[in-house]
């Protein structure tokens, strides 16, 4: 079975995962995504996929964006040179 089939947002409206704005709205919306993100069981295979992937929008696995982003840098930061 597919990780995705397992999530905690399976069967959720897929804007709540994706506030438009910086303000105090998509602040508290951002707050409902990751509060169903806690309860999720793949919650780390969802934010692997978003980091591995370079997924720019959107709440996956309990991370906005910008967290994905710094995660990626610090990866890539302790990554093997070839």
């Amino acid at each position: 079975m597919n990780w995705r089939e397992l999530a905690a947002c399976h069967g959720e409206d897929p804007e709540l995962f994706f506030p438009i704005g910086d303000g105090d709205a998509a602040a508290r919306q951002t707050e409902r995504a990751r509060a169903v993100c806690r309860r999720c069981p793949v919650a780390r295979a969802c934010r692997s996929w978003a980091v591995r992937n370079g997924e720019v929008e959107g709440i996956w696995g309990g991370t906005t964006a910008s967290e994905r982003r710094a995660l990626r840098r610090r990866l890539l930061r302790q990554a093997p040179e070839e």
